[in-house]
């Protein structure tokens, strides 16, 4: 059974930084798909990147695109993103997802998700 677990959320003030895990376990990841998406309060789900376990390849849409870095880490099989420059309106719920195959450009597909981790931003 495929496991999603987040950590790393927590309160910081504008302008600071934050790196976010999600640790992934019950079965090899070769040839899946990892991502990053975020619920805001009161609004939709928005996709903000996507990595190729395999090679790394990663893309960022344009919600956080510069201020974000999404990697991994195969030896743990856990994925990261490190968040810069956080402003009030990155304040949201942050969860990872993964899906066997396909793009990382869209949001779709994905099979799995975590419960997700709160960060908030203000001051």
């Amino acid at each position: 059974q495929v496991q999603l677990v987040e950590s790393g959320g927590r309160w910081v003030p504008p302008g600071g930084s934050l790196r976010l895990s999600c640790a992934a376990s019950g079965r090899a990841f070769n040839g899946f798909i990892m991502a990053w998406f975020r619920t805001p309060p009161g609004e939709l789900n928005e996709f903000l990147a996507g990595l190729r376990w395999d090679d790394e390849d990663a893309y960022y849409t344009d919600y956080m695109k510069g201020r974000i870095t999404i990697s991994r880490n195969s030896a743990n099989n856990t994925l990261y993103l490190q968040m810069n420059n956080l402003k009030p309106e990155d304040t949201a719920v942050y969860y990872c997802a993964i899906k066997n195959g396909g793009t990382n450009h869209f949001p779709y597909g994905y099979e799995f998700r975590g419960q997700g981790t709160q960060v908030t931003v203000s001051s």
